[in-house]
């Protein structure tokens, strides 16, 4: 998997498309920026639209992973695009799934607001034309079966708003960080208490639902949706220690289409009374 990635986030580092795009199946793709909107649905999609972009592209321009966890039938990566790629930094959590060594699926997820609210918004595919076909039950290598029992025992305790059998999953010492809301909790007791003041409000709480789940036995995640949010959906990256338990957490969403108050008033609950 290493391998995987260290070669592909090569060639789009130096801006080479079919290179690039030589990770990807010919069978099968989909490939959907989920904060924009932007699907892509075969390979030859793909490749035309690094065509487009890649030669504008500086040589300072880079696209690096910073966190994998997964193997070659699923996985959940942390990367970073640099200013010089779409205009502005990026720092994604994508989902991807395997087969026979490529990608059929790849779905990005970042917060509008790190990019840039006012020029995502301009970026971004209107509402009525967002795409709805993330692919979601993709014939793919699929995720473990630890990890599967993990993410889903996880989305079911968050969609209820359960913070007490949320809370059990983790470990000790965990880490818990919302990219969207620019917050990291520290350890099982103070995640806990997080948990129980935003789980009634954030989007991937009460009354979101787990779609999809990557990832190994080491770590993966689950992409989510919530109908009944301005932030339709999202995804929550979780590594685990040996005995299952999840050690790291780390979510993001677009949270350039939730309003100024909504945004300031889930900042606010993250405090400690």
């Amino acid at each position: 998997m290493a391998a995987f990635f260290k070669s592909y986030f090569t060639a789009k580092s130096e801006h080479k498309p079919a290179a690039t795009t030589d990770h990807f199946s010919e069978a099968h793709l989909t490939y959907i920026d989920a904060a924009l909107g932007w699907p892509f649905y075969n390979k030859k999609g793909m490749t035309e639209i690094f065509e487009m972009y890649m030669p504008k592209w500086p040589p300072s321009g880079l696209s690096y992973p910073t966190r994998v966890s997964g193997d070659m039938h699923s996985a959940l990566v942390a990367f970073t695009d640099t200013p010089e790629l779409f205009g502005g930094e990026i720092r994604i959590l994508a989902a991807i799934d395997f087969k026979d060594g490529k990608v059929v699926r790849w779905i990005d997820y970042w917060d509008g607001r790190s990019f840039g609210a006012e020029t995502a918004a301009k970026m971004r595919t209107p509402v009525d034309k967002f795409p709805t076909n993330f692919d979601y039950d993709v014939a793919s290598e699929g995720a473990s079966a630890k990890i599967k029992d993990v993410a889903q025992k996880l989305a079911a305790a968050f969609a209820v708003g359960d913070a007490k059998a949320a809370d059990e999953l983790f470990s000790n010492d965990a880490v818990y960080l919302d990219r969207a809301l620019r917050v990291r909790i520290l350890g099982k007791l103070a995640i806990g208490k997080y948990l129980s003041r935003v789980l009634s409000t954030v989007p991937y709480g009460s009354g979101s639902k787990l779609e999809h789940v990557v990832g190994s036995d080491q770590g993966g995640g689950y992409e989510w949706t919530n109908a009944n949010s301005s932030v339709k959906r999202g995804i929550v990256a979780i590594d685990l220690n040996g005995a299952g338990q999840i050690e790291r957490l780390d979510t993001t969403w677009d949270n350039g289409v939730m309003s100024d108050a909504d945004l300031q008033a889930l900042v606010v609950r993250s405090i400690e009374k």
